[in-house]
């Protein structure tokens, strides 16, 4: 199997996904390209909402070094900040340039909780809060709840790939609420896949980070994989309308 992911910000995350993929049997072949930033972008909400048009997203899709079995547009905020139904949009226009399933970040949060029954989330977000309050409101009119956030207003998604694991681990930890059915990380900057285990057994609770839930989404048909936390001892399930565009 072969996934394509589109991509914000060169040498950040990357590595923390081909390590997942690795982990996994069978492994998936793993392809990224990039999306170009708008520089002119007056603020971080409308650099991420310039980021995740249509013309970007399929101008990256073509630098894909080849075709994928799935893409997927491999960011949260990029995502979220255009809505569920902008979300769905960006899905479709991959699909009908690609010609093969696509999915977001963003879109495989909502495969990921309705795999695990979870429809109250605490958020461990590392943006400004009102990035923190638009992913609220996309997973709101997904029917998911949001009991508690903490907002870290952190750097760029190159100082965020620098964060080590107990910084992960300490917002992780903030977020969390005992209303909450899962904690969501979502950054895929962040480099999470060493801690996934660590993450549950320290909150007990499922802990749903960016960078699983979008190889978890795409990998598909993927068996149950032990010590990668709680969505990949669930196996893949049946995904929600939320998830692939075919």
């Amino acid at each position: 199997m072969r996934i394509g992911l589109l991509y914000p910000t060169r040498d950040c995350g990357e590595d923390d996904f081909a390590a997942l993929c690795r982990r996994l049997d069978p492994a998936p072949d793993l392809d990224f390209a990039y999306v170009e930033w708008d520089p002119d972008a007056a603020s971080q909400t409308a650099a991420a909402r310039a980021l995740g048009t249509p013309a970007r997203l399929t101008a990256a899709a073509d630098r894909l070094p080849a075709t994928p079995d799935v893409v997927s547009w491999a960011c949260s905020s990029c995502s979220f900040t255009h809505g569920l139904d902008g979300a769905r949009d960006q899905a479709r226009v991959l699909t009908g340039h690609l010609g093969v399933p696509a999915s977001s970040t963003s879109l495989a949060y909502l495969a990921a909780l309705g795999r695990l029954a979870a429809d109250r989330v605490a958020l461990a977000s590392v943006y400004h809060p009102d990035l923190t309050a638009a992913f609220a409101g996309f997973l709101a009119e997904a029917g998911v709840t949001t009991v508690h956030a903490v907002s870290a207003d952190a750097g760029s998604d190159r100082a965020l790939a620098a964060w080590d694991g107990q910084r992960i681990t300490e917002l992780a930890v903030a977020a969390d609420h005992e209303d909450a059915d899962a904690v969501l990380v979502p950054e895929t900057a962040l480099h999470t896949t060493p801690l996934l285990a660590a993450l549950e057994e320290r909150l007990g609770k499922p802990v749903l980070t960016a960078t699983a839930v979008t190889v978890w989404d795409a990998a598909g048909a993927t068996p149950v994989q032990e010590g990668l936390g709680t969505l990949f001892s669930a196996g893949p399930g049946r995904r929600p309308p939320s998830s692939f565009a075919s």
